[in-house]
């Protein structure tokens, strides 16, 4: 089966004094990363190499991934990149600084190469330049027999491999189990929008994450170190948390900018840490060739959603609520108002058996009603036509009084011809006379 590979070079190569530390955290960032592409993501050599043929109709064709993987690698510090039908082919051609688009005639290309590119050649420079070879070419024209017996089978091995005349195998990068990830900045911060830019490198890392998961963020952190030792404060976070499940970096990155609006710094910064602390499963979206599909109107909703969430996060905490149903029986705690993004996961819609006509509007309290001879009266004597329902419970909640919400209600449907349909309640609490209340309406 023919295979696509992408090499993607950690640091400049070969690789400067001194580099080990920060080529070594730029590639975990890109395995990392890449493992929203494919899950056959390999570490060699401060190189990070990805198996792609199968990723390509899911990713809208080579042009298309091959676009999105130089750009968004250059973003996390990649310092060269090539694409070819083997692994080490592909490493070979990233450290020549090759043209990195795939090869037509990967021998051709690898025979144009010289020595250092290839580790095993590389070890073995100085004997391999006394006999005349200063490219890769010149190496595959010497007798292999003798080649094997003065520098050792691991470099007809690795030459092999390269050409694709011998299979690769590779130990593939694990996932990790959280995500959490540093970055040094390149300079001090004294803006708050400023570290919008590092940020979003942490991002990327993110976005891979999440891919490989399956999932969206719900709820991260964003943290930054001061340069000022005698701050009483060494760092600063930020919480931002998402109404819907979200993965892309640029959706994350909006919000992450309206939300560092409203910071401070206290000290410049240098240093930045991202921290997923919750996330959802994220479902996909089935396309349909048919008009006015439920995944339409999904996509629809989800972009109110995400519009709303730049509007919280703008106007501050508290400024947007949601609304979300909960399982009671009682009308006025079947439903509860949170921070939007911050609605609790387990909300439920209330219990359906033996429920009778509910009102389209419900008023904020009871309204006490008078009566003639046991009748409610409201705009004239109503008429009491569905019911009863009886509706009690409440006494495990308790208020900062001291006391319970505990309820104890008959619910009737009502009318006359002045009022519509209304939604009355007598109650039938024993510290209380049977009253009549107006508690809703029908549209």
């Amino acid at each position: 089966m023919a295979m696509l590979w992408v090499a993607l070079l950690a640091c400049a190569w070969p690789e400067p004094d001194g580099a080990a530390a920060p080529s070594e955290a730029t590639a975990q960032a890109l395995a990392v990363w890449g493992l929203q592409f494919t899950p056959r993501v390999a570490l060699l050599e401060r190189a990070v190499l990805l198996e792609l043929e199968r990723s390509l109709r899911l990713f809208g064709g080579l042009d298309v991934l091959r676009a999105r993987i130089d750009a968004q690698s250059t973003e996390l510090g990649a310092a060269g990149r090539a694409w070819a039908g083997t692994a080490l082919g592909a490493l070979a051609l990233a450290r020549a600084a090759a043209r990195p688009t795939p090869p037509r005639d990967l021998a051709r290309a690898l025979d144009a190469l010289p020595l250092h590119c290839l580790d095993a050649a590389a070890a073995q420079s100085a004997l391999l330049q006394r006999l005349g070879c200063r490219r890769l070419g010149d190496l595959r024209r010497l007798p292999r027999d003798g080649l094997a017996r003065r520098c050792g089978p691991q470099l007809l091995e690795q030459l092999d491999q390269a050409y694709g005349l011998r299979p690769e195998q590779h130990a593939w990068f694990a996932l990790p189990q959280g995500f959490r990830a540093r970055l040094e900045l390149p300079a001090r911060v004294e803006d708050a929008q400023a570290l919008l830019f590092g940020a979003r490198r942490l991002l990327l890392q993110l976005e891979g994450w999440l891919g490989a998961r399956q999932a969206g963020a719900t709820a991260l952190v964003l943290r930054w170190r001061f340069d000022a030792p005698r701050l009483s404060v060494a760092c600063g976070e930020l919480l931002v948390r998402t109404a819907l499940p979200l993965r892309g970096a640029e959706q994350l990155a909006r919000l992450l900018a309206e939300h560092l609006g409203h910071v401070r710094l206290e000290a410049p910064a240098i240093e930045l840490e991202l921290e997923l602390r919750d996330m959802q499963p994220l479902a996909g979206i089935t396309a349909s060739l048919l008009p006015g599909t439920p995944a339409q109107d999904a996509g629809a909703s989800r972009d109110l959603v995400l519009a709303l969430q730049r509007v919280a996060a703008r106007l501050g905490p508290g400024q947007v609520l949601q609304g979300t149903v909960l399982a009671d029986h009682r009308p006025e705690w079947q439903q509860a108002w949170h921070p939007l993004g911050e609605a609790p996961r387990d909300a439920a819609p209330p219990p359906a058996g033996g429920a009778g006509p509910r009102p389209t509007f419900l008023l904020p309290r009871p309204l006490p009603l008078r009566s003639r001879d046991g009748r409610p009266l409201w705009q004239g004597e109503l008429r009491l036509v569905l019911g009863p329902q009886r509706i009690e419970g409440g006494w495990w909640q308790r208020d900062p009084a001291g006391g319970t919400h505990h309820v104890a209600r008959d619910y009737w449907v009502a009318a006359n011809q002045r009022s519509g349909l209304l939604w009355v309640f007598r109650s039938r609490e024993r510290t209380a006379r049977a009253q009549w209340f107006l508690h809703g309406v029908f549209a």
